[in-house]
């Protein structure tokens, strides 16, 4: 089997490039660099590894447990942890089922009668609140982001997100940008591919010393961590009577101010953090609507993840994209 860099992976096997780098940084997976290539690579280990990796998700087994089964267990420790997701899913069909009858059981009594406020009372029967609160789903649908954290973990997490300290308050200028848009499988890559030959072909690198890379999921409904775009749009930001061949498009960002939040390649679940730090903040409000760019289309008014170093990474050729740092940027306004 011929080496297969990370965006063909990814499009062969429906997972997300975040993803891929999540599971070597957990040692689940391990990728090789081949010398004067910048990019990574996997051979037929460890192609046959991530389709392990694959299976185990689709059977709903967390990650934690999936590094104890393909890196380190026994046998018995095998067995015993899927034993335990098998009764995991009893409890979880049995709450399901419930859940289920005591829906059918709302609709028969709401259609008897055309008072629909009156029958809502039926949300408040001592009984039918006395099950529904004893209903017990298992830790495992848990999104992925926290599937590794404890309950003490996460109210710990909760507690310190006001105590982010490297929270910087900047103000992007207004910039023409050249944006390149993709969908589907791979779209992120696929809208950086595009940029960066756009960036060779017109010497940016040399007419734009100050060049700014910024990149941003545009899908209907913003995707959670390690999830895949369904659309991915990138900006370059460019002089402004600089024409822009299609299918790129020339844009006008207004600027705006922005919580800005550095992170390295890898670390995406620090949205959260960012978004919690914001919300809270007694000086700053959300900003995620307002319009900042025109030609505007749908979710272009939300979050940057700008590429810090852009010009010299680009330009060196042994640049390892796992090394990237990038600032998080959350569009906020002051208060009042």
């Amino acid at each position: 089997m011929e080496l297969q860099k990370a965006n063909q992976v990814s499009k062969d096997y429906g997972i997300s490039t975040r993803m891929l780098r999540y599971y070597e940084q957990v040692g689940l997976l391990q990728s090789l660099r081949i010398d004067d290539y910048a990019y990574r690579v996997y051979d037929e280990s460890a192609i046959i590894r991530l389709r392990q990796i694959i299976v185990l998700r689709k059977l709903r087994v967390p990650v934690k447990q999936i590094i104890s089964i393909l890196n380190n267990s026994s046998a018995a420790e095998t067995v015993e942890i899927f034993r335990q997701n098998i009764s995991n899913l009893d409890e979880e069909i049995t709450a399901l089922s419930t859940v289920k009858s005591i829906l059918i059981h709302f609709v028969d009594e709401l259609s008897k009668k055309a008072n629909i406020s009156l029958n809502l009372s039926l949300l408040g029967d001592e009984t039918v609140f006395s099950v529904i609160n004893a209903l017990s789903f298992p830790n495992n649908q848990i999104k992925e982001v926290k599937e590794n954290l404890t309950m003490e973990n996460l109210n710990n997490a909760n507690e310190s997100l006001n105590k982010l300290t490297d929270v910087r308050i900047i103000y992007l200028p207004p910039m023409t940008v050249a944006a390149a848009s993709a969908t589907g499988d791979n779209c992120e890559g696929k809208a950086l591919e595009m940029t960066e030959r756009f960036v060779k072909e017109m010497n940016l690198l040399k007419i734009k010393p100050d060049i700014r890379q910024f990149g941003f999921d545009c899908s209907m409904g913003q995707t959670g961590v390690g999830e895949n775009s369904h659309k991915y749009q990138v900006w370059i930001s460019i002089p402004d009577d600089l024409e822009v061949p299609e299918p790129l498009v020339k844009r006008v960002f207004k600027g705006g101010l922005y919580a800005s939040h550095m992170i390295k390649m890898g670390d995406f679940h620090h949205w959260n953090l960012l978004r919690e730090w914001v919300n809270s903040s007694d000086e700053y409000d959300n900003d995620w609507n307002t319009v900042r760019c025109e030609p505007y289309e749908h979710d272009m008014d939300r979050c940057f993840e700008e590429s810090l170093n852009f010009w010299n990474n680009l330009q060196n050729p042994n640049f390892n994209p796992d090394n990237s740092q990038l600032d998080l940027l959350f569009p906020i306004r002051e208060k009042g």
